[in-house]
Formats: C-alpha cells, sequence, structure tokens
C-alpha cells in the first residue's frame, strides 16, 4: 500500500471514530449492564463488538444491495433504528430495565442482554456507521488492499469500543450506585434525543422535513 492511501486511512479512522464514538459509549455501556459481574460484561463487551464488526464488514462489502434486496431505504433504516432507540431511552429514563432486572435476579436466563440491542445496533453499528462503510468503501474503487484496509480501520475502532467496555466494571464502582442511576436517566434524555435525530434525518431525506437538521 502507497504512502498516498495513508491520508485516506486516517480519514477513515477519523470518520468511525467519531460516528461509533467508543469513548462517548463507556458510560452507555455501564449504565446499560448495569449490577452485572464483570464476567457477564465481558461477555456482552464481546459479543456486542464482533456483531459490531459483522454488521460493518456485512454493509461494507455489499453496500446498500443489502437493504435494497430486502426493499429497505437507508433513511427507512434510520428511523426504524431510530424508534428502536427511542423505546430503550424510555426505559431508561423511568428506570423500567432496571425495575426488570431486579424482577429476574433469580432468573439468570431471563435477563435482558443488551448486547445485540441496543450496543451492536444501532449503537456501534447504527444508520451513521453503516453509511459511512458503504461510503468508505465505496471509494477503493474495488482496490483489494484498500478496503481489506479500511476494513482494518473498523476493527481498530471496534477494539478500542472493547478495550474501553472492559473499564466499566471498574467505573461503576467509582460511580456508585446513586451516580449510576444518575447518568442512566441522563443518557436516557441523550439517547432519547439521538433517536429523534435519526427519525428527523430519515424524514429529511423522504422530503418530509425541510430547513436545518
Amino acid at each position: 500500500m502507497s504512502l498516498l492511501d495513508v491520508p485516506v486511512l486516517i480519514t477513515a479512522f477519523t470518520t468511525l471514530f467519531v460516528i461509533i464514538d467508543p469513548i462517548g459509549l463507556l458510560p452507555l455501556f455501564v449504565a446499560l449492564t448495569q449490577g452485572m459481574t464483570a464476567a457477564q460484561r465481558r461477555t456482552i463487551a464481546l459479543r456486542a463488538s464482533l456483531l459490531a464488526v459483522g454488521v460493518l464488514l456485512l454493509f461494507g462489502l455489499l453496500g446498500e444491495a443489502v437493504l435494497s434486496f430486502v426493499g429497505i431505504s437507508m433513511p427507512a433504516f434510520r428511523i426504524a433504528g431510530g424508534v428502536l432507540l427511542f423505546l430503550t431511552a424510555l426505559d431508561m429514563l423511568f428506570e423500567r430495565r432496571t425495575k426488570r432486572r431486579e424482577d429476574q435476579a433469580e432468573e439468570e436466563e431471563d435477563r435482558p442482554d443488551p448486547s445485540v440491542f441496543p450496543l451492536a445496533v444501532p449503537l456501534m453499528a447504527g444508520p451513521g456507521a453503516i453509511a459511512s462503510m458503504i461510503l468508505l468503501t465505496g471509494q477503493t474503487e474495488g482496490d483489494f488492499a484498500m478496503t481489506a484496509a479500511t476494513f482494518g480501520v473498523m476493527i481498530a475502532v471496534i477494539g478500542i469500543a472493547f478495550v474501553l467496555f472492559l473499564a466499566g466494571t471498574p467505573l461503576e464502582r467509582a460511580m456508585g450506585k446513586t451516580g449510576i442511576n444518575v447518568v442512566t436517566r441522563l443518557l436516557g434524555m441523550l439517547l432519547a434525543a439521538l433517536a429523534v435525530q435519526f427519525i428527523l434525518d430519515g424524514l429529511a431525506d423522504f422530503g418530509f422535513v425541510s430547513g436545518p437538521l
């Protein structure tokens, strides 16, 4: 790979790092796995990371063909992701997630597992990350080396998120139960706003919303 390709890879890393936001996902991961053991968190972090890599690889390789094959447009995908994310935000705001965990304290198998949703999709491999992978791999114009390097950059960003997730248990201890509850509520608000933004972006793409978003 020539040195001329390095700026492209730096751009790809910056784009994916900002969109996936591993640092911003850490407190959210702590809130979603509140009360779990370190071993459970490691399992969830690994599963979420692997699933996110798989989803982004799929869309990076096949692009919009995946969505068009089943008749789904990217705006529709954004709206659907926003609705699902908003439901999770409501759970966090009204502590329904915490109550369910307490009710199921003795039913380990039935505990909610956030690794697939919302961690892997849509937080790590959301519409923004999927669209970015489609765009970034499209810019390689079939160059195998650059395509592979772009996938490597994506895996590196997900890897950073995974390493940060491993710090979830000590962070929870430092914040305490009250601190986690406060952060959970605040993040619930942020998630709700993010969900609305996803929906508005999708509606804007369909032409139903005009003006700056």
